[in-house]
């Protein structure tokens, strides 16, 4: 019997998310340059991860 896609091994989880939290977020507007101490953290501008 096969195993279903939901179940696999915790080895396979370790993939390149596309979607970040917001501190995450922040922490790479910071390194660009695009965020400074005291800006909001609602509503924050579309990012891409760091490759």
């Amino acid at each position: 019997m096969s195993q279903h896609p939901s179940f696999k091994s915790s080895s396979s989880l370790l993939v390149r998310r596309n979607v970040l939290k917001r501190f995450e977020r922040v922490e790479l507007l910071r390194k660009r340059g695009e965020w400074k101490e005291g800006d909001r953290v609602f509503s924050l501008r579309k990012t891409k991860p760091d490759e």
